[in-house]
């Protein structure tokens, strides 16, 4: 309990944590209302076929990841900046320990920015649909809690995804180099590349896997919510052994 009573206060005591926080949650909101924004005056029958109001919602994910992804890396690679990581480590020896006292904070964090960030998308986006008398989403239509939930889980997972990443590369420079690439480049070119390549990237890619979790209506386009969610699961997962394996056995 001290182990994370004093991670907690690392992190908190850092303004760019914050600063991240509340900008995740504030670019979550602000690019989901732009995304339905030229939708607001058309009629139902001109939207677009498939219509998924609750995924919808949820497209300001597409930049509230890469902050929250950030906001796991800083949470070592700031230490790694200042020189802290080796005071750390006399305090607390056991370096698996102290990693994984940081995925816990990182993970709590980010499962409340997460939830933040999911309500209120959601919340207004809905409103604004039910304003301009287009079909909306509600908490009682089949599939909607289970994507909002899944899309809570989404960002945490991306959280700590930013934190494995921070511990292999050491630099938040670095970090965010491999973050947009992973979050953002990957998930838009590669179903672009030829044949079978192009069509295991836009499927089964865990961030395009995941993004699925939190999709009601179903689409040929992308892998079910389960698998997709799974996909991510393990993807993270797999990271965050290589990280705590680096971590133990290279030098500070």
């Amino acid at each position: 309990m001290n182990v994370l009573r004093s991670e907690w206060t690392k992190i908190r005591s850092v303004r760019s944590t914050w600063i991240a926080a509340v900008s995740a949650v504030a670019a979550g909101v602000a690019l989901s209302v732009l995304g339905v924004s030229d939708l607001l005056g058309a009629s139902p029958s001109e939207l677009p076929t498939g219509w998924d109001p609750t995924a919808e919602s949820l497209k300001g994910f597409l930049f509230a990841q890469l902050v929250i992804g950030m906001l796991g890396a800083l949470s070592i690679t700031s230490e790694y900046g200042t020189g802290m990581i080796g005071t750390s480590l006399v305090f607390v020896p056991s370096r698996s320990r102290l990693l994984a006292a940081k995925a816990v904070v990182v993970a709590g964090l980010g499962l409340v920015v997460g939830v933040v960030t999911t309500v209120l998308s959601f919340t207004v986006v809905q409103l604004m649909l039910k304003s301009a008398d287009l079909p909306a989403g509600g908490l009682g239509d089949p599939g909607v809690v289970r994507a909002l939930l899944s899309g809570t889980l989404y960002l945490t997972l991306v959280a700590l995804l930013g934190l494995a990443i921070g511990a292999l590369v050491r630099s938040a420079t670095s970090s965010l180099a491999v973050l947009v690439g992973a979050l953002l480049l990957v998930p838009a070119l590669g179903p672009g590349l030829p044949g079978v390549l192009g069509d295991l990237f836009g499927k089964f890619w865990p961030i395009t896997a995941g993004q699925a979790a939190y999709a009601v209506v179903p689409s040929d386009d992308l892998i079910a919510p389960g698998p997709g969610l799974f996909l991510l699961t393990l993807a993270a997962v797999g990271v965050t052994v290589a990280s705590h394996v680096t971590f133990r056995v290279r030098d500070i």
